[in-house]
């Protein structure tokens, strides 16, 4: 029996891999970059020519990092029995929804989606270990 909690945000992932005879904790670091749009006025008088934002370009940039990043986290868990997904933000949400649509095998293995703070390595192998203890 293989279980794996997965606590994922924008910027990693940490996996925490549970069998009857060992743990393996892993962090894969994302590739997704923050994006910091500028945009306004290129004058300080009121009503003086904007700089135009191509938003959609930088949301495009980001879906395909996130796809990336989402496909080497599914790699490192596609061997689970039962699978916990939990972390801030949308992240967990958004990594979901992939499995869903891209890796119906693993997305059947998925037990929880669980909203959590930022955490420690330790705290995540403890959240991971009463998860599977429990259920």
């Amino acid at each position: 029996m293989k279980n794996i909690g997965i606590w994922i945000d924008k910027n990693k992932a940490l996996i925490f891999k549970i069998t009857d005879e060992t743990e393996v904790f892993e962090t894969i670091i994302s590739n997704v970059e923050d994006f910091h749009i500028h945009g306004g006025s290129g004058t300080r008088f009121k009503g003086g020519p904007q700089d135009v934002v191509q938003d959609s370009r930088y949301l495009e940039r980001e879906k395909h990092q996130f796809k990336a990043f989402f496909d080497e986290v599914a790699l490192e868990i596609k061997i689970a029995d039962g699978i916990l997904i939990f972390g801030p933000a949308e992240a967990k949400d958004k990594f979901k929804k992939e499995l869903e649509s891209s890796y119906k095998e693993i997305n059947e293995k998925v037990k929880d989606v669980q909203v959590a703070d930022s955490m420690t390595d330790n705290q995540v192998k403890a959240w991971v270990r009463d998860f599977f203890k429990s259920n």
